[in-house]
Order: structure tokens, then sequence, then C-alpha cells
């Protein structure tokens, strides 16, 4: 948690920043992502005691590194959610696959980590949905990804656990299925029809790659569960990649000012949901060195925002 102290009118004005701030632990130290018990230890640590923290996402660590960062997490009390997007990106299961043992296989995997999560008390879960199939399988594919999430909602609802849909391009890298956010608000209201445990999580980070601005998520305003902020990677040929490299590093799309726009939607649609930084270290880089880059855009961009509206 933070406030900014700002003069306007020659007065002085402290506000608190009115969300929780997160932090992906897998993305801000990689090591994390491979369950190396050590990293995760010294993560946990650094991440859980500072003050500016109040949420860490962590895919499920093995059991031995869990044991390592338990301790801190009783400790500080820092909340914990799962990023279950690995599963999909890196290792492959597809919950909106079109063939149904593939599915199946998907629902299962993502059913077992979160029964993990639960049993470790976290609450929060979230996932993205396979690759795109392409246009002609594209409905076919979404029909396939509701069923899924279905599933996976009605499972976590027994265990007390949210699910999280989190939007990705479909054109640049990740080249997934879900996408814009107009279809994620589609996806979104027909799962919601039968379980109320469901929501998007849109990334700053993904907009430009599908070609999408904050005001642009008004339309998620009933189902957005949670936000992160970070950056695009533009190569010098024009490509766009999405490496999450810190604020302002060379080819990073996105700054001060697109975060200050998003607080200001997020503000006015009523989110209530935590923002989090994601965020990767580059060649020569400490990775604490972009996670206090973040800190900074986002103090910044807060401040420049409560600026605007004393104006």
């Amino acid at each position: 948690m933070f406030s900014v102290t700002v003069r306007a009118d020659g007065e002085e004005y402290t506000v608190r920043f009115p969300w929780k701030v997160s932090v992906v632990a897998f993305m801000a130290n990689p090591p994390v992502m491979k369950g190396e018990a050590e990293a995760a230890r010294e993560a946990f640590d650094v991440l859980a005691h500072d003050p500016f923290f109040d949420v860490i996402e962590v895919n499920v660590l093995p059991d031995e590194a869990w044991r390592l960062v338990e301790p801190i997490v009783k400790k500080t009390g820092i909340e914990v959610a799962s990023g279950l997007q690995p599963l999909v990106l890196a290792k492959g299961f597809n919950p909106s696959a079109l063939d149904e043992d593939e599915r199946r296989k998907a629902v299962e995997a993502i059913k077992r980590e979160i029964e993990i999560s639960a049993a470790r008390g976290i609450k929060r879960a979230a996932f993205c949905s396979g690759p795109d199939p392409g246009e002609a399988d594209r409905e076919a594919a979404k029909d396939q990804l509701v069923k899924s999430l279905k599933e996976i909602a009605g499972y976590a609802e027994k265990l007390g656990v949210y699910v999280i849909l989190e939007t990705f391009d479909r054109v640049w890298d990740k080249k997934q299925l879900i996408g814009p956010i107009t279809e994620a608000v589609e996806v979104a209201k027909e799962v919601r029809e039968e379980h109320e445990n469901f929501g998007l999580l849109w990334d700053l980070s993904h907009g430009p790659m599908l070609n999408e601005k904050p005001r642009d998520i008004v339309v998620a305003k009933d189902y957005l569960a949670h936000i992160h902020i970070g950056c695009t990677k533009k190569l010098p040929d024009g490509t766009l990649k999405d490496w999450h490299p810190g604020f302002y590093r060379p080819g990073a799309i996105n700054g001060v000012e697109e975060v200050k726009e998003l607080l200001k939607v997020l503000e006015e649609i009523g989110y209530r949901g935590a923002i989090g930084f994601e965020v990767k270290p580059e060649e020569g880089q400490v990775w604490q060195e972009p996670v206090h880059a973040a800190k900074g855009v986002l103090y910044t961009a807060f401040a420049k925002l409560v600026e605007e509206k004393l104006r």
C-alpha cells in the first residue's frame, strides 16, 4: 500500500492508493517459474517484506519450494494468488482444444493445481485460453473454452477459489484464442450464468498487441477481477513481443501516461480488484530492478491522476 502527497492551490493533499498492489513473482524472478526453491524463497522474502505489495502472484510451486516460502507468507500476512498461465503457455495444456480428450486433460491439470492452491490457502487462480486455432475453428474453440471454464469454476467454487481468465494477444506472440476484450466478455457472460466465482484479467502489456487502450475495458467492467501493468516489447523491425520488459527499457511500449489513463478508467468504472506488476529483467539486470522501476511508474501515474482531479 502507498499514498501520494501533491500540492494544489497552495495546499498539500495526501491520498491513499485505492487498490491492492500485486506482483508476478515468476516473471519478476524467472527461476521461480522453474520451481527453484532458493529463488522462490528469495523472491518471497524480498516482495513480502516490501510494504508496497499486498499480493504475490506465483505459479504452483513444488512442495520443497512451498515449504520455504510458507513461513514467510504466514509471518508477513502477504496474500498469495496462483498464476496457472505456465500450464497453458509452457506445458501446452489447452482448455479450448477441439479434441475432447485434449480438452479434458487440460481441465484436469488446471483443477489439480487449483486443488493444491486451495490446500495452501490460496483463493484466486488465473490462466489463459489456449492457442487460437484460426478463424474457421474459432467459434468452436470458444464453445470448448466455455465448457472448460464452467467445469473448472464449478470445481473451484467448492474449494472457495475464484477463477480468472487472462486475455492475451492473438496475432503477434502468444497467439491465444482470447483475445480481444469484447470476445472475453462474451465468454464471461456465459460462464457467469452458472458460476459467480469467475472474472477476467486485462493486462496493459498486451494492449498494444491487441490494439486496445485502457478505455476499451469499460465493456468488461462487470467482469474485471484483476489488472496487470507492464510493457509490450517492440523490436527494431517493428515486431511486437510479449516479453514484459521493464518500463522505459529500449523498445518498451507503455509508460506513466498509459498507466495514469488506466487508473483513471478503473476509478470511473468502480473497479475494486488488485493491480499487479508483470515485469521481467532483461540481460544484465538484477531482478529487483524492473520491479522498483514499476513501483516508481505506478506512484507517479497515481500522483499525476490526483493532481489532475484537484485542478
